[in-house]
C-alpha cells in the first residue's frame, strides 16, 4: 500500500469541508441505515457496506449516492422525506436522521464521497523510510519515523534518559525485575567505554536470560484467559493448568517464532506427527471458563466454549470485536453474521481430551539417570535369575514328577469349586464410592486417589474353605476399560490382610498364590512379601499385557477355615504403589476346594499334557510356575519383583487440550441470535470477506488452515496487531491505542508508517518476538526521557507524538517481585505448580466451592514470581485484583491503570510486602554492619532504586528512621509486632521495627513501582 494511501487511510477526511468519514459518516450508516441496506438485507437494491454498491443503480432507476451530487443521491431524498412511504430510516426502524446527520452527509457527498478502504485491511507493503534532517537520527527508521513526524509538528524529542534510568527502563520492561548493585556498575561502565555496544550487549543479556520468558509469559497469559481454575458456581481446581504456563515461559525464552507459536497453539494437534509439546499447545484453548453444576446442559456450554475460542482468536490476533456478529452482523465493522459462524466451524469439532506430557525437562532428566541405575542393578539381577534358570534346567524333571503327584493328591479339577461371596461394607479413601452390582461384582467410582487400600467386609460360608479367589474384571466406565483405575487401565496389589472373626490365628495366613495372568516383574507372590512398605516401595500384581480383560488370582490359606455357618471376615487390599494404581472393579468368592489353587490352570493343562504334546508356551508355564517353587530361583525371583517395584515413575502428567474429531463430525449452523438451539443455515468452514481468503489443505478446513491464513503473510492483520502488542508493553500504550479494536470503531494508528514498517520488519526478522522488541529498545525514541513536558501538555496531552517516553506503574504481579528482588527473598526457581503467598483472613473463604482452602506456601515458593500466584476465578489474591490484574474470564490484551487507596495499603501492609519490608531492613543491617545511619539509607537507596539519594533525601529518610527508632524502643509490644521474629542475635526488635518502618518507604516510593 502506497504512503498516498497511508495518509487516505489516517486522515480520512472525505472532502475540503473537514467530513471525516470514519467519525461522522460511518456511524450514521451503522446505525440508522445497514439494518436494511447491510451485508445481510438490501432492500430496493441498495446496498450501503461500499462506494462501489452504493453508486449503483437502483430498483427505481436512480443511485443511492452520486459522488459530488446531493441533490441526484436518493439516500440524501429518502433521508429528508416526510412522507411515511418514502423516508428513511422507515417509521419503527430506528430514529430519523437529526439535522446535523443529514447535513454531514450532504456535505460528504457534496465532497465526492470518499469512500476509503479501512486502513487495517489494507495489504502490507514496506513503507519508505523519510528522510530526516538530523542525521544523528538517519540510523534507526523508527527514529526516522518519530522524529520526522515530530520535525512536521515543530517538536524536537526529548534528550535520552540518563544511564540508571536507562538500566532499569530495560531491566523493569525485558526482565520485570530491578538491576542489582553489580548490574549496575558493569552496565554503567558498558555504556561508558561504548554506548551503543554497551546497550546492545545490555538489551542482548536480557533478552537471554530466564526472566525475559517469565515476564513476556505474563503479557501472553492475559490473552489466554489463564486461571488455575475452572470459574462459575463451582470453580473447581485444574491441576494440569500450570504446565501450560510452563510452555509459554519455554517457547518465549527460546524465542519460538511467532507464527509457529500461534500455529502450535491453535491447531498443534492437526501437525504432521505432532508432538506431546505441539499438541500441549492446545492447551491455549481450554483457559476457557468451565461450568461444571449440576443441571447444566453439556451442548449449551460446549457452544459457549467455541465461542469464547473464536472471539478469543479475533481478538488476539486480529485485533476484531467479533462478538457483536455472535447475534447479528457486525454494526461498523466488514463482519457478517455468517461469517462469525463460518470461523466458529473451524472450531466446532475440536474435543475436549487430554494429552501426556513431561512434567518438565529437568524432571525427565532427573528420571533418566535415576532410570539407568535402576536399569543397571536389573540387568545383574536378571544374569543372576538366568544362571540360576540354567540350573534349575537339571530339576525339572523331578519338579515335573512332584507336581504331578500332588496335582493328583490333590484331586485336580479343571476349575476349583467357589462359592460367591457378597460385599455387606466397603472402606476406603474419602471420595471413592463403590456400587455392588447383581453379579456380586463391586465397581468403583468417585475420586480417583494415588493409593488406596479397600477394606472389604463379607461372610465366608459354612463349611470347609480352602482359600479366596480375587476376580479383577472389565468395564467400559473404566481408563482403557480396565480393570484398574491408571490412565492405562492397569493396577498395582500389593498386599493383602485377611482376618476372619471368632478365628484363632488372625491376621489368616496365605500359603501360596496363584494368578491366570502376571505383568512381568509383577508376580502374584509378591502380594505375600512381609517387607511391602508405604509408598512405591514393595512387590506386587499387576496385569499389564493384559489390560481390558477379566483376570484372577487365587488365594490359598496355609490351613483351610472351618465354619458351621457364615462367618464375618474383613479384607484388606492394600494398594500403595501411587500414580492411581487402584482396582476398579472386582468379585470376591470362596475355594472349597483342596490348595490345587496353588497350580493355575495353564500349569495343570501343561502337566496333563504329554511331554511329546507340549506346546512351547506350556514348557513355559511349568518353567515359570518351578521357579517360584525352587530355593534358588525364589528369592531371586522376590528380589527382582522388589527391584522392579522401586522403578522410577516417569515424571509425566495428562494435560487438558483440544484434538480435532476424525469422525462423527459436527455440522455448523448459523445460530439466531447465538442460541445454541436456534439453528438456522448450515455453513462451511470459512474467514472474512474483507480480508485475503483461506486456502484448505483438502475439502474440508480446520483450525491448521485457519492458524496458517493468520501467520501465512498475506493476512494484514494480525502482524500488525502483534506489533502493536509488544509496542504497548514497551511505551505503555500500542500506536493503536484500542488494541482490542482495530476495525473502524477503534483509534486509527498514531504512525501509520511506522506501524507499517514494524508490521514487514516483523516478518523479515521471521516473526521474533526477541528481534523486534531489541530493533525497538535501541531506537532513541524508546531511550527518550520520560519527564514531563508542560509545553506539550495542550498539544499531546497522550504523548502521541512521541516526544518523551511513556511513565506508568508496571503490573499487579511485577509490584511484588520488584519487592521480593530488593529485599532479597525472591526465589528465582522456573516454572512449576502454582503456589500460595499470604492472603488476609477470610479471603479466599468467598469462593464459590467451600471445599477450597489457600493454604499458604512456605520456603522458597513462599516467595516465587507473581507470575505462579495460583490465580483462583472466584478468589483472586486482593493484591492482583487491586493492582488491575485482569479475572481471567474472557482474553484481556490491555490492563487498566487505576489509582486508589487500596494500592497503599495493600503494599504497604499486605503480609508479602510487610515480609518484603522485615528482610530488606535485616539486609541493610548486615550487609552494612559497621555503617551509620547515613550510610545504611544510602544501601538501602541504592538497593531500591539504583542510585545515591540526594543530601534532602537521605536526611529525611535518617529523621524517619530515628522518629522511628525514638518511638518503637518504648513500645515492645508494636516493634515486635513489625519486626518479624527471624532476628539476628544482636538485634533489638526495636531496631528491627524501625528499619523495616524506614525502608517500606523506599518500597512504597513511586520511582520504585514505576517503570520511567
Amino acid at each position: 500500500m502506497s504512503l498516498v494511501l497511508w495518509a487516505a487511510g489516517s486522515a480520512t477526511t472525505a472532502s475540503g469541508a473537514g467530513i471525516d468519514f470514519e467519525k461522522d459518516i460511518r456511524p450514521i450508516l451503522a446505525e440508522k441505515c445497514t439494518l436494511c441496506h447491510g451485508p445481510d438485507e438490501s432492500k430496493a437494491g441498495l446496498r450501503l457496506t461500499g462506494i462501489e454498491h452504493a453508486t449503483k443503480v437502483l430498483e427505481s432507476g436512480r443511485r443511492g449516492i452520486v459522488p459530488g451530487e446531493p441533490e441526484a443521491s436518493e439516500i440524501l431524498q429518502r433521508v429528508r422525506a416526510s412522507d411515511p412511504d418514502e423516508t428513511m430510516p422507515p417509521p419503527g426502524k430506528g430514529e430519523p436522521l437529526t439535522a446535523a446527520e443529514q447535513a454531514k452527509l450532504e456535505q460528504w457527498i457534496a465532497g465526492g464521497a470518499v469512500w476509503p478502504k479501512h486502513w487495517a485491511y489494507a495489504k502490507l507493503a514496506p513503507p519508505r523510510v523519510p528522510a530526516v534532517p538530523d542525521a544523528l537520527y538517519l540510523t534507526h527508521p523508527i527514529d526516522a519515523f518519530v522524529f520526522s513526524r515530530l520535525a512536521r509538528e515543530g517538536i524536537a524529542p526529548s534528550p535520552e534518559a540518563d544511564d540508571i534510568t536507562l538500566i532499569r527502563r530495560f531491566f523493569y520492561d525485558l526482565a520485570g525485575l530491578p538491576p542489582t548493585l553489580e548490574q549496575v556498575e558493569i552496565y554503567r561502565s558498558a555504556l561508558a567505554a561504548d554506548r551503543e555496544t554497551g546497550l546492545a550487549r545490555l538489551v542482548d543479556d536480557l533478552l537471554a536470560s530466564p526472566a525475559f520468558g517469565e515476564r513476556w509469559a505474563r503479557h501472553w497469559l492475559d490473552r489466554a484467559r489463564f486461571a488455575d481454575s475452572d470459574g462459575f458456581e463451582k470453580d473447581n481446581h485444574r491441576p494440569d493448568a500450570w504446565r501450560y504456563r510452563d510452555w509459554v515461559i519455554d517457547v518465549i525464552q527460546t524465542d519460538m517464532p511467532v507464527d509457529r507459536f500461534t500455529i502450535e497453539q491453535l491447531a498443534g494437534d492437526l501437525l504432521e506427527n505432532a508432538t506431546p509439546e505441539q499438541v500441549l499447545a492446545t492447551a491455549f484453548h481450554r483457559q476457557t471458563m468451565t461450568n461444571t453444576e449440576g443441571g447444566v446442559d453439556k451442548e449449551e456450554w460446549r457452544v459457549a466454549a467455541v465461542m469464547d475460542r473464536v472471539e478469543t482468536m479475533g481478538a488476539v490476533w486480529m485485533g476484531l470485536t467479533l462478538t457483536c456478529a455472535r447475534c447479528h452482523t457486525h454494526k461498523y465493522d466488514e463482519i457478517t453474521h455468517a461469517e462469525y459462524y463460518r470461523l466458529f466451524a473451524y472450531f466446532n469439532n475440536g474435543d475436549e481430551t487430554t494429552t501426556t506430557v513431561r512434567e518438565s525437562d529437568e524432571a525427565w532428566a532427573r528420571y533418566e539417570k535415576a532410570l539407568a541405575a535402576h536399569t543397571e542393578i536389573a540387568r545383574e539381577r536378571e544374569a543372576e535369575i538366568a544362571a540360576a534358570r540354567e540350573e534349575l534346567q537339571g530339576r525339572i524333571g523331578d519338579w515335573e514328577r512332584r507336581l504331578g503327584e500332588w496335582l493328583g493328591r490333590a484331586e485336580a479339577v479343571a476349575e476349583p469349586e467357589r462359592t460367591p461371596v457378597a460385599v455387606e461394607g466397603f472402606a476406603a479413601p474419602k471420595g471413592v464410592r463403590f456400587a455392588l452390582a447383581a453379579d456380586q461384582s463391586v465397581l468403583i467410582g468417585g475420586a480417583n486417589p494415588a493409593s488406596a487400600t479397600y477394606t472389604i467386609t463379607a461372610k465366608l460360608p459354612p463349611g470347609r474353605i480352602t482359600g479366596l479367589r480375587l476376580e479383577v474384571l472389565p468395564d467400559p466406565s473404566l481408563p482403557q476399560s480396565g480393570p484398574g483405575r491408571a490412565k492405562h487401565g492397569n493396577f498395582v496389589l500389593n498386599r493383602v490382610n485377611l482376618s476372619v472373626k471368632g478365628h484363632s490365628r488372625n491376621p489368616i495366613r496365605f500359603g501360596d498364590v496363584a494368578a491366570d495372568h502376571e505383568q512381568d516383574g509383577w508376580a502374584a507372590g509378591g502380594i505375600l512379601d512381609d517387607k511391602v512398605s508405604a509408598g512405591r516401595q514393595g512387590t506386587g500384581w499387576a496385569v499389564g499385557g493384559g489390560i481390558g480383560k477379566a483376570h484372577f488370582v487365587d488365594l490359598g490359606f496355609v490351613e483351610p477355615i472351618e465354619n458351621e455357618e457364615a462367618t464375618e471376615f474383613t479384607l484388606e487390599l492394600v494398594q500403595n504403589y501411587g500414580g492411581q494404581h487402584t482396582i476398579g472393579r472386582f468379585r470376591l468368592s470362596a475355594m472349597t476346594t483342596p490348595t490345587v489353587l496353588a497350580m493355575p490352570p495353564p500349569v495343570r493343562l501343561a502337566l496333563a499334557t504329554p511331554a511329546e504334546g507340549r506346546t512351547p508356551d506350556m514348557e513355559t508355564a511349568i518353567l515359570r510356575h518351578v521357579e517360584r517353587l525352587d530355593d534358588l530361583t525364589r528369592p531371586l525371583l522376590a528380589q527382582q519383583a522388589a527391584h522392579e517395584a522401586k522403578r522410577p515413575l516417569a515424571p509425566e502428567m495428562d494435560v487438558r487440550v483440544l484434538t480435532e474429531r476424525q469422525s462423527d463430525r459436527r455440522a455448523t449452523h448459523i445460530l439466531k441470535r447465538g442460541e445454541f438451539k436456534e439453528q438456522l443455515a448450515e455453513v462451511r468452514p470459512g474467514t472474512l470477506a474483507v480480508l485475503p481468503p483461506v486456502r484448505h489443505r483438502g475439502e474440508r478446513g480446520d483450525r491448521l488452515d485457519l492458524a496458517r491464513w493468520l501467520v501465512g503473510g498475506e493476512n494484514p492483520l494480525p502482524p500488525r496487531v502483534l506489533v502493536n502488542d509488544i509496542w504497548a508493553q514497551l511505551f505503555g500504550v500500542g500506536l493503536v491505542p484500542t488494541p482490542d479494536d482495530f476495525g473502524v470503531r477503534g483509534d486509527r494508528p498514531s504512525h501509520p508508517e511506522l506501524l507499517e514498517w514494524l508490521a514487514t520488519e516483523f516478518l523479515r526478522q521471521g516473526w521474533s518476538r526477541k528481534a523486534l522488541i531489541r530493533t525497538i529498545v535501541l531506537s532513541r525514541t524508546y531511550r527518550q526521557a520520560s519527564d514531563h513536558r508542560p509545553e506539550l501538555l495542550d498539544r499531546d496531552p497522550k504523548n502521541r507524538l512521541l516526544a518523551r517516553q511513556n511513565c506508568f506503574r508496571v503490573e499487579a504481579e511485577i509490584i511484588r517481585d520488584l519487592t521480593l528482588a530488593a529485599s532479597g527473598l525472591l526465589s528465582r526457581k522456573v516454572g512449576g505448580p502454582s503456589v500460595f503467598p499470604p492472603i488476609p483472613d477470610g479471603v479466599a473463604d468467598v469462593n464459590y466451592n467451600s471445599a477450597f482452602k489457600w493454604v499458604p506456601s512456605e520456603g522458597a515458593d513462599r516467595y516465587r514470581r507473581g507470575l505462579y500466584t495460583y490465580f483462583k476465578r472466584t478468589a483472586p489474591h486482593p493484591a492482583l485484583i487491586t493492582f488491575d490484574c485482569p479475572d481471567s474470564n474472557v482474553t484481556n490484551l490491555q490492563r487498566a491503570r487505576s489509582n486508589t487507596p487500596l494500592a497503599a495499603l495493600i503494599t504497604l501492609n499486605g503480609e508479602s510486602f510487610v515480609e518484603a519490608a522485615q528482610a530488606l531492613a535485616r539486609r541493610v543491617l548486615m550487609e552494612k554492619p559497621d555503617g551509620g545511619d547515613g550510610a545504611r539509607i544510602e544501601h538501602a537507596f541504592r538497593l531500591c532504586l539504583s542510585r545515591a539519594p540526594a543530601p534532602s533525601e537521605r536526611d529525611r529518610l535518617v529523621r524517619l528512621l530515628r522518629e522511628a527508632r525514638a518511638w518503637y524502643l518504648q513500645r515492645t509490644p508494636e516493634a515486635e509486632a513489625l519486626a518479624g521474629n527471624a532476628l539476628p542475635d544482636a538485634l533489638s526488635p526495636g531496631e528491627a521495627a524501625a528499619w523495616t518502618a524506614t525502608v517500606r518507604v523506599l518500597l512504597n516510593l513511586d520511582e520504585f513501582l514505576t517503570r520511567g
